[in-house]
């Protein structure tokens, strides 16, 4: 057969497969709000439906800047980011190796030798070549499978950004924690300095006679039971700091001088706008990840079906040899080549194959609707704690009030001989239980407003372009 009619042949099947180049398989199409069970409006009545404001640096409105330092160091040095860092990065290669099957696979070669014969001369010999081959996509599959990639490389931007807004939390709730333990041991040994003193005047009114020495041991017994506090309160204070120090990316008891002073809670702005669902659901990483990895899911049942399909190749190659390098170039040969193939058997595996990718886009789906539903919920449920921790944390001001007073008057009491000293103990508990407890509500209610944040999908930009699909 000629040049010319192979040419022919050529662009006969060429043209066969610009008529039948199409993409099988499933378009992906995002779920609507119905599909995902997303209602109109939170249910909880404390939901701000107001727009919600910037949340990307959340942590700066608690207005400590030993914390903001914190966060920021984390999000600079953190070991899970940066680990995140290089799945995106990973992503980012498996991007360009999905496109670069769309190119032709180009190869060449060269030799030399030298025959020796003992009867007649000695002789040289030289060769070049060069091959390709050219993989077309006739039914998609390429496509779909750039198009999975693609959409991996932005859920991969998605789980660095949802691992970004994770440590940040973390970072907020441990510098919470740290600043707690400190009031409370304030609270403990401020108290163990006033049961001393109650020690002290129950042992001279023993001495005096005027009480038994029950006085003096239940002021030694009540001491002793707050100081058993102390180093529970020291390891708590401890933990967080250590945590706080890996955190950064650093070993523990590096961030241990930012935290010699003691500071207050950090409390937060009062009120926090959340938006309506809908809102929650585009500023949540994980979220939008889920969302790419069903759109992933769903390509690669293109990539499974374009299997079924006849498969279009072309290749070709030229070469030359010669007994020297000088005449290599006067004899070149070479071919042109199409091939057409089509499965026919292989026992099912190959539909197996598409019916396993349908099942994976349905566990997306599942996985993605799941997320949406927990993020909802996460919502809901800060909303709540941190409605009860202000609540609870009023009650406990009042409590701390009235027995602040009952207690000093119960000491001047005592003092006087006007009352016995089992009411005095009674008012030095309640005041220690109510300092205690409305420092650990403010606690509580500085780690809801974390938690909310957090949940609204706080500390991250959603436009940033580490997330962007790539070009």
């Amino acid at each position: 057969m000629g040049f010319g009619t192979t040419s022919r042949a050529i662009g006969g099947v060429l043209a066969l497969a610009a008529l039948a180049g199409c993409q099988v398989g499933p378009d992906y199409r995002p779920a609507t709000s119905a599909d995902l069970g997303v209602p109109e409006r939170y249910s909880t009545p404390e939901a701000d439906a107001a727009r919600p404001e910037d949340l990307s640096a959340w942590w700066t409105r608690f207005d400590d800047p030993v914390m903001t330092g914190l966060v920021d160091r984390a999000l600079s040095g953190n070991l899970d980011i940066a680990a995140a860092l290089t799945r995106l990065r990973q992503a980012r290669e498996a991007l360009v190796q999905a496109r670069s099957q769309y190119a032709p696979l180009v190869g060449g070669s060269a030799g030399a030798g030298r025959n020796f014969n003992s009867d007649l001369n000695d002789s040289s010999s030289f060769s070049v070549g060069a091959d390709a081959s050219w993989q077309f996509d006739l039914f998609g599959g390429i496509g779909r499978s750039v198009e999975a990639s693609r959409a991996d490389l932005a859920a991969s931007g998605y789980d660095m950004e949802d691992v970004r807004t994770a440590i940040a939390a973390e970072v907020a709730l441990n510098y919470v924690t740290a600043r707690a333990a400190q009031a409370r041991l304030a609270i403990a040994r401020d108290t163990l300095a006033t049961q001393d003193d109650n020690l002290e005047i129950a042992g001279f009114r023993v001495q005096a006679g005027l009480v038994s020495s029950i006085d003096a041991e239940q002021a030694r017994a009540q001491r002793a039971q707050t100081a058993a506090t102390i180093p529970t309160l020291e390891q708590s204070f401890a933990s967080a700091a250590n945590r706080l120090s890996v955190l950064t990316g650093q070993a523990p008891g590096a961030v241990d001088g930012l935290l010699t002073d003691t500071r207050d809670i950090p409390q937060g702005p009062e009120t926090i706008a959340v938006g309506i669902p809908a809102d929650t659901l585009r500023q949540r990483p994980d979220v939008q990840r889920a969302e790419r990895n069903l759109a992933a899911a769903t390509a690669r049942i293109g990539v499974a079906q374009a299997q079924l399909y006849p498969q279009l190749g072309l290749s070709g190659n030229v070469g030359t040899s010669a007994l020297s390098l000088g005449s290599l170039a006067d004899v070149i040969t070479g071919g042109l080549f199409a091939s057409l193939s089509q499965l026919i058997f292989d026992g099912g595996n190959a539909r197996a194959q598409v019916r396993s990718q349908r099942a994976a886009a349905d566990g997306a789906f599942a996985t993605y609707k799941q997320t949406v539903l927990t993020g909802l919920e996460e919502v809901e449920n800060g909303l709540v704690a941190l409605r009860t921790a202000k609540a609870r944390q009023a009650a406990l001001r009042v409590q701390r009030d009235a027995s602040q007073a009952a207690a000093i008057y119960a000491r001047s009491q005592y003092r006087a001989g006007l009352t016995d000293f089992q009411t005095l103990l009674e008012a030095e508990r309640s005041l220690l239980s109510a300092r205690d407890g409305l420092t650990q509500a403010q606690s509580a209610q500085a780690q809801a407003l974390v938690q909310l944040y957090l949940a609204l999908g706080g500390g991250w930009q959603p436009l940033a372009p580490s997330t962007g699909t790539g070009s």
